[in-house]
């Protein structure tokens, strides 16, 4: 099949939620990154998600609702700190992990008996919820294992002719991943970082912690509860090799390592290798979150076949983006940091 390629106007949009009322998958725009969205009440229709992402189906689907009265039929139990949560980001990039109900078909939750549920900012995914009328289960929407899509052309370029259409919506405004959270009692553990970060979170609890998995490889048969924890994401064909060192001591590393087809990806341009070709992803972890995802797919089109990455912060949404790159890296982390 020839996948569609819509725009926003009305006419489009409606397009979008009859082919998803039909049981159809549509790529469609959030504030975070692209979605491949399917009815989340319909198994049969997930599991063509699953399908044309080539995703491992223990890997669970995050729910995105267009209103709080949706959440009556997803999750079973929404206590006062999820609700406290949701006042402060809702709508936005948060995904909260809470107890699911039975209308939340097995192959939505990736087998567990909790649930993921979003409710994004971007219009035009909220529109398209609405005009559906449920909610849509929408994990990123590249292949699975490749650096998510933050523009409707990486959509096309991974899922023409694996899915009915992509709604193109401009580019994503933050580039990274919701933030994914669970509660124990009136305590927030992060499993997956995002814009809405730790310091953030702390606003609403002072029992905030960060699960090992967000740093740490986790063995094979872990049983995990968020998208993103266990599998090798966000890699482009190249090996990526990241680098914790201030300046001069990653410039001597590189310098030291260089090879035919190896490339930097830097902060900006003082961070140049001689004789190494680089793409800049940002000062800011705002700048490197929105062009992180962008950066890895060019490097595929460069054809590079080592990259060598600068470190981000760890801190605020660099968080987010130090887990992204370092799961494109497999955990290939070279520290070279006196004090670390």
């Amino acid at each position: 099949m020839n996948t569609l390629l819509l725009g926003c106007s009305d006419n489009d949009l409606k397009t979008a939620a009859d082919l998803l009322r039909q049981g159809e998958v549509v790529a469609i725009p959030t504030e975070t990154v692209y979605g491949l969205a399917a009815n989340a009440y319909d198994d049969t229709a997930v599991r063509k998600v699953f399908a044309a992402k080539g995703r491992p189906c223990d890997n669970p689907l995050i729910v995105h609702i267009s209103s709080l009265e949706m959440i009556k039929d997803i999750a079973a139990d929404f206590p006062d700190i999820a609700k406290r949560c949701a006042d402060e980001f809702w709508p936005g990039p948060l995904t909260m992990i809470l107890p699911k109900t039975d209308k939340i078909p097995l192959v939505t939750s990736g087998g567990l008996d909790t649930v993921g549920i979003r409710f994004p900012s971007n219009a035009v995914a909220n529109k398209i919820i609405s005009l559906c009328g449920f909610p849509l289960a929408a994990p990123s929407a590249n292949l699975s294992g490749s650096p998510s899509p933050t523009n409707a052309e990486r959509v096309m370029q991974d899922m023409n002719t694996r899915i009915s259409a992509v709604v193109d919506g401009g580019e994503s405004d933050v580039g990274v991943e919701s933030t994914v959270i669970s509660f124990d009692g009136d305590g927030i553990r992060i499993l997956r970082p995002g814009e809405i970060s730790y310091e953030m979170l702390k606003t609403v609890s002072d029992k905030v912690s960060i699960d090992e998995g967000v740093t740490s490889k986790l063995p094979e048969n872990a049983k995990v509860r968020s998208p993103g924890m266990k599998y090798k994401h966000y890699a482009p064909a190249a090996n990526v090799i990241l680098i914790d060192a201030d300046t001069e001591d990653f410039k001597k590393y590189v310098q030291s390592h260089k090879c035919d087809g190896c490339y930097c990806l830097i902060f900006d341009e003082s961070d140049a290798v001689d004789g190494v070709p680089y793409l800049t992803y940002g000062i800011t972890s705002e700048e490197q979150a929105h062009y992180l995802f962008e950066r890895l797919r060019q490097f595929d089109e460069l054809g590079a076949k080592t990259v060598y990455a600068r470190c981000p912060s760890q801190t605020g949404v660099g968080l987010a983006v130090y887990n992204r790159i370092l799961r494109s890296a497999g955990f290939n982390l070279i520290t070279l940091r006196k004090n670390s």
